[in-house]
């Protein structure tokens, strides 16, 4: 959530009308608004010169387009992933990365972005509620500059053949990635790699809900373990991603997401590889729907001393997701060069044209 190549992989994703699990809690009734009805202190006012009220004062006062409605602020608010057997979500996911490094007095510089559609196909939903689903990648596109390279690019849906280096990101796009089971607090509870994927992206793959209703302004966290090199040998730093139900519109409520380093951090060498799991954003999660309807997750650090004394790093990432309500291409695929190629019939001739001609 949040990575969501490997969040988000996040939990984005489950429609509207499928099992629940655990019972469903009331929805929170709006309260009615004080703005409709007038105070007793205007009821009780004296008339005006004119015989009564003025009608600036007598008439209900609207909210100015832009403004939410009002909100209980006791109004709990149960926030699960709801699902169809069958049903299939399409995301589109843009990462923009922009690295600056220096070591030695020598600065290098490197941008990268991709944009995919990202599928998740229901294939099934227990009487616990439990969901399992396969995830793939439908398309990707790509393209990197590193200074003193040329910029490499490549399309899964123009592209027959890919750019070297992108032979494996090829391979994985159109194909089953992972299957996975979670219940609908977005726990995963048993997966299974179809494809070898870095640590990055086959961490976490949905964003967790709050095991009860909660109110505005209240927390939930989830505990992260990232494996990094110290020394060359692998070291487990314990962080924990923090989740805030900031507001709730219409339906649609808008989580913040923060996240915590939890044991301390004096190396640089260590914080360098933690500083890509340090986004913090938002996340718009449609209560109705059950799903996740967007975020955005944003990092700018700096790390000082990576490398030496004199070394530095900083880096920028932004990490969007938005779901697909229509159909999008797949992927452009090789024909298959072994299958027996289908051989054209000749249009049938006439009766008028199959007879012979007279002499």
């Amino acid at each position: 959530m949040l990575r969501f190549s490997g969040w988000l992989a996040l939990g984005l994703t489950f429609s509207l009308g499928g099992r629940l699990c655990g019972e469903d809690s009331p929805e929170p009734t709006p309260p009615a608004s004080a703005e409709a009805s007038s105070s007793p202190a205007e009821d009780s006012a004296p008339p005006s010169g004119d015989g009564g009220k003025d009608a600036r004062d007598s008439a209900p006062r609207e909210l100015a387009p832009d403004a939410d409605p009002p909100v209980d602020p006791a109004a709990k608010y149960d926030l699960k992933y709801k699902f169809s057997p069958g049903e299939i979500v399409r995301t589109e996911v843009i990462h923009r990365a922009t690295v600056q490094s220096t070591i030695d007095g020598s600065t290098q510089r490197a941008e990268t972005q991709s944009k995919s559609i990202k599928l998740w196909q229901i294939k099934g939903v227990d009487e616990d509620g439990a969901i399992t689903f396969v995830h793939r990648v439908e398309s990707i596109e790509m393209w990197q500059r590193m200074q003193g390279r040329e910029e490499i690019r490549y399309n899964s849906l123009t592209d027959a053949e890919p750019p070297a280096g992108y032979e494996d990101v090829a391979k994985a796009v159109g194909v089953p990635l992972t299957i996975a089971t979670m219940d609908c607090r977005g726990k995963i509870l048993r997966r299974q790699e179809k494809r070898v994927q870095p640590v990055s992206v086959s961490t976490q793959m949905t964003m967790p809900l709050p095991e009860k209703p909660i109110a505005i302004g209240e927390s939930w966290s989830s505990p992260v373990e990232i494996e990094v090199l110290k020394d060359n040998l692998p070291k487990k730093i314990q962080t924990r991603q923090k989740f805030t139900l900031e507001k709730v519109s219409a339906d649609l409520a808008t989580i913040t997401v923060d996240y915590q380093v939890l044991t301390p951090v004096n190396d640089p060498a260590i914080e360098a590889q933690l500083i890509q799991r340090m986004s913090s954003g938002t996340v718009r999660f449609d209560i109705a729907a059950g799903r996740v309807a967007g975020q955005q997750l944003d990092l700018d650090r700096h790390v000082i001393g990576f490398s030496g004394a004199a070394s530095s790093m900083h880096y920028v990432t932004r990490f969007t997701e938005e779901l697909l309500k229509s159909p999008v291409k797949t992927a452009k695929k090789k024909p298959d060069a072994s299958a027996p190629r289908k051989l054209k019939t000749p249009p049938k001739k006439s009766a008028k044209e199959s007879a012979p001609a007279r002499s």
